[in-house]
């Protein structure tokens, strides 16, 4: 591991019915931070991972083929799963090199991408080199969404590393004490040749080496930031049989130091021995009764409320988190020997792929059984978050039936839940009761999560095809535009721009 010290940073940028639309507007305008042009430097909102804008200005309609209302579209890899990040004029997509930004770094890699925000000009990248297949399977690249924090990117690696990178690239100088990024970025540790078109990492904490955790298929996640904290989970999982987890009690929540990239804590739960596939969830943060907790969905389909890290200034081992709370989303599913129901679409436990979002005094958090090995039910689950101890029975304000499975994040906004599932079923919900609106077929499975902004939800679907519907009670489709392939991440709103990646193409999109 290397570590930087303290750097100076940079400051941080920053049609429905009447009713509904007033209240909407409200909401939007009342929101923590909020703004009519801002960056998104994060995926989801500031802490609470709701995935909604205050942006206004943006199109229901637009058309790759003609370009109407197309800003700008670059060119990515083969395999993109991650969502957009916008922050200070750059606009940050991870994604594989199938399709070379330069000849020196062919071949099979995770990559991290930065086109400026007014033209997509290409700026720079990161090249990162792949680990064993089935840790880091093979053409599938970087699938982590990076966090911005001033002229700091934090970033999950491909390699199961906690990255800290400059968000200006080499183009300001190779930044320490991490300076080896020639021997970095090569397969075989030979040096190459970089330039002012490469990424510079500040510094690097390999999580395999550090704490013993087993990646599975690939490193996922977006980092939380809290403070002077980083939060993310390890995406410790099964092998390549997926009948063994090789490290049980490998944590799942890991705290790193943003500065030093430390790790400072852990969780204590020994999720592996109930994880059926791996912990891919990303955590969220919210103060609750003047208590600032960390939600967290396990890989064993459990839902977690920990306290967030207070530093022990005496101590320099590694701290359990406190758990607040634990909320399991299937108590009926097994708990023991998990793995033996591999492939049983009947009976099987269940994990959590989504993010926690907390909203007035809830979590709201998808879980279900496991999309390539487990049983076909699947449920969005409101949880009161001020409750203590084990609140599986207590703690449930409603459940809602999704199709299948899932591996989304809601969308909240006022009244109103959004969220898709891999039944190909995009759904409104009223946010008080659990009572369903509306529902639609999408014609596609569904891996992202809907985008609310400027009255409208945003719905990628792995057919190719964006959805777009008023943010209403009442369902009324606005769009529905072919975007020519896959669509696997979130659309990212920011300064009035929608910005849409596919799996091989990234799009800003604005009113001409």
């Amino acid at each position: 591991m290397s570590v930087i010290p303290n750097r100076p940073k940079k400051t941080q940028n920053g049609g429905m019915t009447y009713r509904t639309a007033l209240l909407n507007f409200a909401i939007l305008v009342l929101l923590p931070g909020g703004s009519h042009a801002a960056d998104q430097p994060q995926w989801g909102m500031k802490h609470n991972r709701n995935l909604i804008s205050t942006e206004t200005d943006i199109p229901a309609t637009f058309d790759p083929e003609t370009g109407e209302n197309i800003r700008w579209s670059v060119d990515l890899g083969t395999n993109t799963y991650g969502t957009p990040i916008i922050s200070h004029g750059k606009v940050l997509i991870a994604t594989n090199n199938d399709n070379p930004k330069d000849s020196k770094h062919e071949g099979d890699r995770g990559v991290l991408m930065c086109f400026d925000e007014q033209d997509g000009s290409y700026l720079w990248q990161l090249i990162i080199p792949k680990i064993a297949d089935y840790q880091d399977w093979p053409r599938i690249g970087l699938t982590s969404v990076p966090t911005v924090e001033g002229d700091r990117i934090y970033l999950i690696s491909n390699r199961c590393e906690v990255l800290c990178v400059d968000l200006n690239g080499l183009q300001d100088g190779n930044d320490g004490p991490f300076t080896d990024e020639a021997t970095y970025v090569s397969p075989d540790s030979s040096p190459l040749p970089l330039g002012d078109r490469d990424g510079d990492i500040l510094w690097a904490t390999n999580l395999i080496e550090e704490i013993g955790v087993h990646p599975h298929d690939a490193p996922f996640g977006s980092i939380l930031v809290v403070d002077n904290y980083l939060y993310l989970c390890t995406s410790n999982g099964v092998d390549a049989s997926h009948r063994f987890m090789p490290e049980p009690e490998a944590p799942s929540l890991v705290v790193v130091d943003k500065e030093t990239g430390r790790v400072v804590a852990v969780d204590g739960e020994n999720m592996g021995r109930r994880t059926v596939h791996c912990t891919w969830s990303s955590p969220a943060f919210a103060e609750v009764d003047g208590k600032g907790l960390i939600f967290i969905g396990g890989g064993d389909g459990i839902c977690y409320a920990f306290e967030a890290y207070q530093p022990d200034q005496d101590s320099s081992e590694i701290s359990i988190l406190k758990r607040v709370w634990r909320f399991d989303c299937d108590p009926l599913g097994p708990r023991e020997n998990v793995h033996e129901y591999k492939g049983n679409k009947k009976i099987s436990s269940s994990n959590i792929y989504g993010m926690p979002v907390y909203d007035k005094g809830h979590v709201l958090i998808a879980a279900g059984g496991d999309l390539w090995h487990g049983k076909n039910e699947a449920w969005l689950k409101c949880i009161d978050a001020s409750q203590t101890g084990n609140i599986t029975e207590s703690g449930e304000v409603w459940s809602y039936p999704l199709e299948r499975h899932v591996m989304s994040t809601p969308s909240v906004l006022a009244d109103l839940v959004f969220i898709g599932d891999c039944g190909r079923m995009i759904h409104c919900i009223n946010r008080e009761t659990g009572e369903g609106h509306w529902s639609h077929n999408a014609e596609g499975d569904i891996w992202g999560s809907p985008m609310v902004v400027d009255g409208k939800v945003f719905v990628g679907t792995k057919r190719g095809d964006l959805w777009v519907f008023a943010a209403d009670r009442e369902k009324r489709i606005l769009g529905r535009i072919n975007m020519k392939a896959p669509i696997q991440g979130t659309p990212t709103a920011a300064n009035q721009t929608l910005f849409v990646a596919t799996m091989n193409k990234l799009y800003a999109i604005g009113v001409d």
